[in-house]
């Protein structure tokens, strides 16, 4: 899908919104995209298309919620628990083409570390998360948005290997957690927006055929950008003069 302002082609980056369930296999989905694209072995401020999680999003949570939190007693799989604003702002630079710092979430600790993640112009962005459908102002700046739809089962196994063994929680906070409340948010506000979806992926990463069609798409995404006159490109103009082995997929 190629893009344009007054008749010509626009350099705005394509951005795509990857939603679904916790542990559905988003960024799973994203990783497949990218290794693929050959994108994942080529550095940061190189690659033509680059990604970034909802996660980064995640608010400050107070002294007293950060206790609740050690406890598995704060939900965040609600909308209020994340920065909108910030997450709003930073894609609208992204498509501006320019240079953003994005927060590093510590799952440990349920807070923002003091360092950031630089993310560089590019062609094509994939921004994942549970809700990144659900803020109107969020969504309408995705060019294509994908939902990712794993069975509910597959789900709760996959959240429950992944906090105990790399969040370090026990596994009754886990299931008390997910029946409590990670179940409910989901049914409340995250399932209902796989309604906006332009392609639904069932089975997430397992889904070879949709991700092969979705990279394809990509491919000619980049071959058209790759056309594009460089002359007066606008911010993505100067990583478009690179040499062909800096920017040439795998």
């Amino acid at each position: 899908m190629m893009k344009y302002t007054n008749g010509q082609p626009s350099n705005v980056p394509f951005i795509i919104g990857v939603g679904g369930g916790t542990a559905s296999g988003k960024s799973t989905v994203c990783k497949r995209i990218m290794e693929k694209l050959g994108q994942e072995a080529i550095e940061q401020e190189h690659r033509r298309v680059v990604c970034i999680s909802q996660d980064s999003f995640y608010r400050n949570l107070s002294p007293h919620q950060s206790e609740l939190a050690l406890r598995g007693q704060v939900n965040f799989d609600h909308p209020d628990m994340f920065d909108d604003q910030l997450l709003l702002d930073t894609l609208q630079d992204i498509r501006a083409g320019k240079v953003c710092n994005v927060p590093i979430y510590d799952y440990r600790t349920n807070s923002r570390l003091s360092e950031t993640h630089k993310v560089y112009p590019a062609d094509v962005v994939l921004c994942e998360g549970i809700l990144v459908f659900y803020q109107p102002e969020v969504r309408e700046l995705f060019d294509m948005k994908l939902f990712v739809d794993t069975d509910a089962d597959i789900r709760l196994s996959r959240r429950v290997r992944r906090d105990t063994r790399e969040r370090g929680r026990n596994l009754d906070m886990v299931l008390d957690q997910y029946t409590r409340l990670v179940k409910p948010a989901f049914e409340e506000f995250c399932l209902p927006t796989k309604k906006f979806a332009d392609v639904i992926i069932p089975r997430g990463a397992d889904n070879t055929v949709a991700i092969s069609l979705i990279v394809q798409h990509i491919e000619d995404l980049l071959l058209q950008a790759r056309q594009r006159p460089t002359a007066g490109a606008g911010p993505l103009g100067e990583r478009r003069a690179r040499t062909t082995s800096e920017s040439r997929l795998r």
